[in-house]
């Protein structure tokens, strides 16, 4: 299993906030139009999972599979080439501030890993700042 984790980003909002906001699926509609529409394609989602068409790994379905109230979301990959799982952690900083980190943990040798790191920490780097921007 390897591990990927984001940088930590702060947020000009409170963890109860940012933490009703991505623990709903659905709250994905006011982000869509962020994602790179070259890289990010037929995105789906409901309360609970998320499935999008990703170049060049293709269909990537994500479910949450555990919500820690205010604190991690935790998803795991239901339809991927690797099985992964993604954690976003919440910390708060003041009751109008906090941090987030991306965690990724997958299961991949060695050869592989070498291979797709620089991607997945790219990706993990864009996702993070993303979400460090939504407004909340």
């Amino acid at each position: 299993m390897a591990k990927f984790e984001s940088s930590i980003k702060t947020i000009s909002s409170s963890q109860e906030r940012v933490y009703e906001k991505l623990s709903d699926l659905n709250n994905l509609e006011a982000v869509k139009d962020r994602l790179p529409q070259d890289k990010v394609k037929d995105i789906s989602f409901d309360t609970d999972t998320l499935s999008f068409n990703v170049a060049p790994v293709g269909q990537l379905t994500l479910k949450i599979i555990e919500r820690e109230p205010c604190k991690c979301i935790k998803f795991e990959s239901v339809n991927s080439p690797l099985p992964f799982n993604l954690w976003i952690q919440l910390v708060p900083v003041t009751d109008q501030e906090c941090k987030i980190r991306l965690t990724i943990n997958v299961e991949i040798n060695p050869f592989m890993k070498a291979m797709v790191q620089k991607p997945l920490q790219d990706g993990l780097e864009k996702m993070v700042e993303m979400l460090s921007m939504v407004q909340y």
